[in-house]
């Protein structure tokens, strides 16, 4: 289930003059995992257009701090863009799971790290022109290491770095993941006191 957004703009402002509404939709697709639809929307003028957009189940990403303030990262191969990826752990949500679910079990999975403590950051919205994809940023700390637990036919490598380290390869264009580069954001602002996170513990 994607988050309801909210329809008034600054300041209290209403975006009627902006929505558009679905007048009929079409499926393109059915996929193991992703969905295509074509909607027709009418347009806040009267007129109508057509809308083609993947929807997808939702996600979490996890910045995870080691004790030491060293972070734990991925390198794992993406065969839409056939390029091997630096990114931050993450995953799917499965159909009715917890997000906070999500992202212990996925942290736990793709790197065999625990963590004592976690802190919901946000949510981001990857590709708001053709996808209903949304992610929810989760920070985690006191990490436990113990085994992974791959899926059959999940390939990657984990691996540790400093902030200032995964800074520089945002800077330098060897990270391009946009839920990465969006991390990275909210880490600095997190590590210079700017914005707080509400840590809690890990559910049991």
């Amino acid at each position: 289930m994607r988050p309801a957004l909210a329809l008034d703009g600054e300041n209290g402002v209403a975006d009627a003059h902006l929505v558009e509404t679905c007048v009929g939709s079409e499926k393109l697709l059915k996929g193991n995992f992703l969905h295509v639809l074509r909607d027709t929307v009418g347009l806040p003028d009267g007129s109508h257009a057509t809308r083609e957009y993947v929807v997808h189940p939702g996600a979490v990403m996890i910045v995870a701090l080691l004790d030491d303030g060293r972070l734990v990262l991925e390198r794992q191969y993406r065969y839409p863009v056939q390029a091997v990826m630096i990114e931050f752990p993450a995953g799917k949500l499965d159909p009715g799971e917890p997000s906070l679910a999500c992202a212990q079990r996925e942290l736990l999975e793709e790197t065999g790290y625990s963590a004592r403590e976690w802190a919901r950051a946000g949510v981001l919205h990857p590709v708001i022109s053709y996808s209903t994809e949304f992610i929810d940023v989760w920070f985690a700390r006191g990490l436990t290491q113990g085994e992974r637990q791959l899926d059959a036919g999940e390939f990657l490598d984990v691996f540790t770095a400093t902030p200032a380290e995964l800074l520089a390869w945002c800077g330098n264009g060897q990270v391009t993941d946009a839920k990465t580069l969006t991390g990275m954001l909210w880490l600095q602002n997190v590590l210079s006191g700017t914005w707080a996170l509400d840590w809690q513990p890990a559910a049991r």
